[in-house]
């Protein structure tokens, strides 16, 4: 993958560089907001390392820009242990995944892969329905009453997971697993954002819900 590593501490950013590129990867660093939210917007990456803390230009606001313009980039936000609202707020804004520093090479390669991944899961149909909801796999394409939605990719593989097994309920932790890839990190916080911009995005202007909240239990594509 391309990756753009936005990160001010600049001895921290050559090292994430340096792992990254030893697992095959090809890298670039900027250590300044605006520099990075130019860069960002004018070329094109696989994925974004994006501090929340940047000098000239904060992480959200480089992720709004981001978004506004339609880039569909995974964008992976660094943010200081207790920035607990801030990660919030950049899972909101449209970031696909965080890691809290300080973190290890080996977790962060880990969460690079994950981020990495096309799909989910495998499947054998490329074509997914619910009602009036369609999911083209390989195109990676949303409609919705023949009304085209757009996802980000981490949306993407969270509809996915849910459409492959419509009227199932998903708990938070398969969710985490299945999406995210963590092993240990079941953090549900995440998911429950996810769901909410999942179901704004499918719902808006349609009568009928299709994302179905079992208290206590989970998540389901409501199948009938």
């Amino acid at each position: 993958m391309r990756i753009l590593i936005v990160e001010d501490e600049k001895h921290l950013a050559r090292i994430v560089a340096k792992t990254l590129s030893k697992h095959g990867h090809e890298t670039e660093c900027v250590n300044e907001g605006v520099e990075g939210a130019e860069l960002a917007c004018r070329e094109m990456f696989d994925l974004i390392i994006l501090d929340l803390n940047l000098p000239g230009l904060d992480g959200i606001s480089i992720l709004n820009q981001l978004r506004q313009k339609g880039k569909l980039v995974r964008v992976m936000m660094l943010t200081a242990s207790g920035e607990v609202e801030n990660r919030v707020l950049g899972l909101n804004s449209g970031a696909d995944d965080y890691l809290t520093k300080p973190f290890s090479m080996d977790e962060l390669v880990a969460r690079v892969e994950a981020l990495g991944r096309r799909g989910a899961t495998p499947t054998a149909r490329d074509l997914l329905s619910v009602k009036d909801l369609q999911v083209e796999i390989h195109g990676r394409n949303v409609t919705r009453a023949g009304k085209k939605i757009s996802l980000s990719p981490r949306e993407f593989e969270l509809l996915q997971v849910l459409m492959e097994e419509p009227g199932r309920v998903f708990s938070r932790t398969e969710l985490c697993k299945l999406v995210w890839h963590c092993e240990h990190d079941y953090d549900t916080r995440r998911v429950e954002i996810f769901i909410t911009r999942l179901r704004k995005k499918l719902d808006e202007n349609f009568d009928s819900p299709l994302i179905q909240t079992v208290r206590g239990v989970g998540y389901a594509i409501q199948s009938s």
